[in-house]
Parts: C-alpha cells; sequence; structure tokens
C-alpha cells in the first residue's frame, strides 16, 4: 500500500497520529501544498498570509524536511492548491490512501471536501485528530453540547479530566513510491511565491524561528534552563522582553508541537519543581485555546459574522480610521507602537493585542472583522480559531458573557507603560 501524508498545520515528528498512519506501509510521500490564493489581496488589500508568517512556515519546513531525512524519506513542497496537486500525486503514482489531520474551520473543512471528491476513485481519505489537546470522544459532553462559557466548560473539563497521552515518533519511514523519482523533495523560496524576503527584526520578543526543532529547544529553556515558567501569571500582561510568556503561540499555531506534548512537559516540570499558579496559568490558556477550536467546530460560519453568534449586529464601520490604525497612524502614541510592533515583527503580547483590538472596535468604531483579518495577516502565530475568537470576544459578538471589553487606553498606558519604555522601543 501506498500512502501520502498530507502535511498542513502538523509540521512536526512528535506526537502526530497523521505521520503514524504512514507506518506499516510499502511507501509513503509526504507532502506540504503552498496556496498562491492565500498571498492575493482582498478588496481591502490584506491578504491571509503576511510574509513574516510565510518566513516561519517555510522555517517550519525545512525543518521538517530535514527531520524527514533523518527517517529515509523526505518532504515534497508543492506550490498550487490541494485540490488540484494531491488528486493529480495519487493518479500519477498510484496511491491507495490519503492521511490528514481533521479540521475545524469551515473553510478547511471545504478544502478537504474538495480534495476527497477529485481524489482517483478508490483512493482512501483517513483523518486523523492532530492538534487537539483532548479527543472528542473522551470530553465530559458531546460536541453540540459545547459550554457557551469558558468558565463552565474549564470546570467540566477539570473535573472530568480527559486522557492526555503522547504518541511516540518513528525512527523510520518507508521510501517514496516507486515512480517519485522525478520528483523535487524540498521548499522552495519566498520569492517562488510573490513575496519578499523579510528579515528578522532585532526589536522582537519571539525567541525562535519556525520548526520542531527550534521549538523544542524553547521549550525546553522555557521550562527547565530559565524555568521563566514560575513568574509567567505575574509578567504574562508584560509588553516586551524574551521571558514575561511562554511564546508558545507560535509552534501550536504551525504544529511545531502538539499541546498534548506540552501539557506532558510542564507535568515533568511540576514534578520537578512544584505547582504553583504560574503552571497552572499556562494550562488555562491552553485550555482557552482548546475551548475556542471546539467552539469554531460547533458554530462553523457564525464565527465569522459581523455579529457573530448573536442576532444583531455593532454599530460599526471601515472607513479612513481602520487604515491609520493599521498603518500605525492613530496619531496615539502607545497604539501606533503596538502596530510598528506587530507589522515590523509579525508578534505582539496579549495585552498589547487586546488593547489595540479595544481601540479599534470600541474608539474608533471600525468592524471588528477588519481587525481579524489584519491580524490574520500580519501575526507569525495567528491561529484561526484563537484569533477570530478573541477578536468577537472583545467586540462583544462572542463568548463573553459580559458582553464585550473596553479597555481604557490611559488607563492600560498608566499601568503596562508608565514610564514610555515600550513606545520609545517601538517608535525608533
Amino acid at each position: 500500500m501506498s500512502v501520502l501524508v498530507w502535511f498542513k498545520s502538523d509540521l512536526r515528528l512528535d506526537d502526530n497520529p497523521v505521520l503514524l498512519e504512514a507506518l506499516g506501509s510499502d511507501a509513503c510521500l509526504p507532502v506540504y501544498c503552498l496556496d498562491p490564493a492565500e498571498f492575493v489581496p482582498d478588496r481591502h488589500g490584506i491578504t491571509a498570509c503576511g510574509a513574516r508568517r510565510t518566513t516561519f512556515l517555510l522555517e517550519s519546513l525545512v525543518d521538517l524536511h530535514a527531520s524527514l531525512q533523518q527517517l529515509g524519506s523526505g518532504l515534497l513542497v508543492r506550490i498550487g492548491s490541494a485540490e488540484h496537486i494531491l488528486p493529480q500525486l495519487c493518479a500519477q503514482l498510484g496511491i491507495d490512501r490519503v492521511v490528514s489531520h481533521d479540521e475545524h474551520a469551515p473553510d478547511e473543512q471545504a478544502l478537504l471536501g474538495r480534495v476527497t471528491a477529485a481524489l482517483p476513485e478508490g483512493t482512501q481519505v483517513m483523518l486523523r485528530q492532530s492538534n487537539a489537546l483532548f479527543a472528542l470522544e473522551d470530553l465530559p459532553f458531546t460536541e453540540e453540547k459545547l459550554p457557551q462559557v469558558f468558565t463552565r466548560f474549564r470546570h467540566q473539563v477539570e473535573k472530568y479530566p480527559p486522557a492526555i497521552d503522547t504518541l511516540a515518533t518513528p525512527d523510520r519511514l518507508p521510501g517514496w513510491p516507486a515512480g517519485a523519482q522525478g520528483l523535487v523533495a524540498g521548499v522552495p523560496c519566498i520569492t517562488d511565491l510573490g513575496l519578499s524576503p523579510v528579515a528578522r527584526e532585532a526589536r522582537s520578543s519571539l525567541p525562535y524561528p519556525g520548526g520542531e526543532t527550534a521549538a523544542k529547544q524553547w521549550l525546553h529553556d522555557y521550562l527547565w534552563r530559565s524555568r521563566a515558567i514560575r513568574h509567567y501569571k505575574s509578567t504574562r500582561n508584560q509588553l516586551h522582553g524574551r521571558y514575561f510568556s511562554s511564546k508558545l503561540s507560535a509552534a501550536l499555531a504551525h504544529g511545531c508541537l502538539s499541546p498534548r506534548s506540552i501539557v506532558l512537559a510542564l507535568r515533568c516540570h511540576e514534578a520537578r519543581f512544584g505547582a504553583n499558579e504560574s503552571t497552572y496559568w499556562l494550562w488555562f490558556e491552553l485550555l482557552w485555546r482548546e475551548f475556542f477550536r471546539l467552539s469554531l467546530r460547533l458554530h462553523g460560519k457564525r464565527f465569522f459574522r459581523r455579529g457573530g453568534f448573536h442576532a444583531g449586529s455593532p454599530p460599526t464601520g471601515h472607513d479612513q480610521r481602520f487604515n491609520e490604525w493599521r498603518n500605525a497612524a492613530t496619531g496615539q502614541p502607545f497604539i501606533d507602537a503596538c502596530m510598528t510592533e506587530l507589522n515590523a515583527s509579525g508578534f505582539l503580547s496579549n495585552r498589547a493585542r487586546q488593547i489595540v483590538a479595544s481601540y479599534l472596535v470600541h474608539d474608533l468604531q471600525q468592524d471588528w472583522r477588519l481587525g481579524a483579518a489584519w491580524f490574520q495577516q500580519q501575526l507569525v502565530d495567528y491561529d484561526v480559531a484563537s484569533n477570530w475568537g478573541n477578536w468577537a470576544y472583545i467586540a462583544g459578538v462572542g463568548h463573553d458573557p459580559r458582553g464585550g471589553r473596553v479597555f481604557n487606553l490611559a488607563k492600560q498606558v498608566e499601568q503596562h507603560d508608565p514610564e514610555g519604555r515600550y513606545v520609545a522601543i517601538w517608535s525608533r
């Protein structure tokens, strides 16, 4: 049997159930598709994936290819839509089965459906849950009964905790199928995608490049070498620096680490050094991530409506003020510093994200979805569920039972940047 492993946002060897499905097959072809449509601007001049996230993605693919080579395989990266590339490869190479991870977002689910429909007759499709913290069947409620308030969700999964286990890492993979000798493994350059190269921003707080190797090194640093996890709860709302937060979001977004492997590493740390408020709070934030993923799976396209889950819509529009916001030209030094950091580095602290989102929605009265789309383009750590879920939460059209969050800008500046150090860093 020949198996095609379709990598998406699961760019790792460790704890990857998709990759393990290839073991025991006669041949295995790992594939990643770079869709040019991701880099085409919409009517607002916003793309689905900007240059900095693309750079992190390509770094992750290079690392994955090198890791696969050590297992006797390699990664085939093709530029084009998966719904065209994968059926062609299956027909050309006589692939019997396509294995990939299941999707929770509507666009990705639709693509999966189109790929499945276009595959040669008789080709099997096998889906696995690669990036979830909990298996759906282990949750103490059905998908349809997902609690609509995070606190209730947290209480249920902590009262009836689902099992969290990781899978073994393969030490060898079957080779590519016969007839694949003419295919060239490796990763294209960013210029092949019509984007210009971007240098790493020296002021960035994101401490690692793309790839499973770098992500695992950072996790070890955070939990064991620096033990910065010990003060996570008290420092997580800071704005700048190497160790004020876990910075694991980029690795999670690209699947360089699984949430399960992070939790098990966290438990090892607690066994050695003891649990405290900070170690619990990292677990707490991983639960938020899981909650948004399950909510997106349940609500589907309603996640992206102006009114979110609600019947009405917030009174917001789209005018020049949005362009001033995204271009760091609002005239508010703190907001402009935050947007400069986002645009220059592809990263922004959680508190800064909340403040600029609140400012766009509640002060400038702009459509929250434009802000979410701009974050989608710019953020290295963009995750569809977390990004859109948090924006809807701020706008008051998501899961916030209090109807949205308004951050008083003057109060936030006084609390988090009273001496203007952050503004000074990002005003140079």
